[in-house]
């Protein structure tokens, strides 16, 4: 099995071949092809040949159209969240509704998720029916987390096992699916195609709460905007679990520090911040990681004594500590 970076560029260099770039018209496929070379970790493909490899022991070239099905489709929810957010930039550059406009980007995000579809059954035709529902499965849940994400944004009253949930479908459910559909693809039985499915969700919430952790609480070189969920009002795990554990006092003014909009005022980050401290937060949430990742480690261990889990252990391995 090839290392994390060999594997890296492996996909990077299937995507860039994806025959898109001569497609008609070119306002459609131009922004699909942006898109996707702008690159990233590519976390999701190397994640779906990994499973892929370990159930069937076959080389992973055999399910690259595979697993970069997941990675158009991921780019797809980008486009249209950047659309949403009204984001400017994405990984540098600007987004695509910005460089051509909010209708191409629509319809092109469209034209990923369609496209990823034909990925998905490209190489596997036996296979095409569970790999399709389990590829619907998953779009259904991004998109209703994403609507979860947005109703909870507007709600005075949140609780954590909501934003868990939440999360587990906008951000989870796509690592659990990516892992399942690799499964199904190199013939896992039905049991493992599920273990794989909650190991990656259960990484998936674990990784999403360490990104709510260090938005906070970032680690020395982190390089990004501190407290960017607090300028924000974001009611994130730290947010729901400071309120439960709070005094009235401090449960008041968190409230009203979370209704408020004051920009990127660096007193409400920091008033807030001291609350999460007086409260352990940090620790808390620490902990509920951990517990996510205890699950999933558990997962592993069964999965290692019925399939070829090494590499894609030490592959976790490595990304474990980076953003999804």
């Amino acid at each position: 099995m090839s290392d994390a970076q060999t594997l890296k560029q492996t996909v990077e260099s299937h995507i860039a071949a994806l025959p898109l770039a001569d497609r008609q018209p070119e306002n459609l496929y131009a922004p699909m092809v942006y898109i996707l070379g702008m690159k990233g970790k590519r976390i999701r493909p190397i994640l779906t040949l990994l499973a892929y490899q370990a159930v069937s022991g076959r080389p992973v070239s055999e399910s690259l159209n595979l697993a970069c099905a997941a990675e158009v489709f991921h780019n797809f929810t980008l486009m249209h969240d950047d659309i949403m957010d009204r984001a400017p930039v994405r990984r540098g550059q600007p987004t695509v509704h910005i460089r051509w406009d909010e209708n191409i980007a629509i319809l092109s995000g469209d034209a990923l998720f369609a496209y990823a579809m034909e990925l998905v059954v490209k190489d596997f035709p036996e296979k095409a029916a569970p790999l399709a529902i389990e590829f619907s499965r998953v779009s259904m849940a991004v998109c209703e987390g994403q609507m979860e994400d947005m109703d909870l944004a507007l709600r005075s009253e949140v609780s954590i096992p909501e934003y868990v949930e939440m999360i587990r479908k906008k951000t989870a459910a796509l690592l659990g699916g990516c892992l399942a559909m690799g499964a199904i693809a190199g013939g896992a039985s039905s049991k493992q195609v599920e273990k794989f499915r909650q190991y990656g969700e259960k990484l998936g919430i674990a990784f999403q709460l360490q990104d709510d952790l260090m938005d906070a609480f970032p680690p020395e070189g982190f390089g990004k905007q501190v407290g960017g969920d607090i300028i924000e009002n974001k009611k994130t795990y730290l947010y729901l679990r400071a309120l439960e554990l709070a005094n009235p006092e401090q449960a008041t003014r968190l409230q009203v520090l979370f209704q408020t909009d004051m920009g990127t005022d660096k007193g409400k980050v920091a008033e807030v911040l001291d609350i999460f401290r007086q409260l352990n937060i940090p620790g808390q949430t620490q902990a509920l990681i951990e517990s996510y990742f205890q699950e999933a480690l558990q997962l592993g261990e069964e999965l290692a004594a019925e399939t070829d889990f090494g590499p894609m252990k030490a592959y976790l391995g490595v990304i474990a500590k980076r953003k999804i």
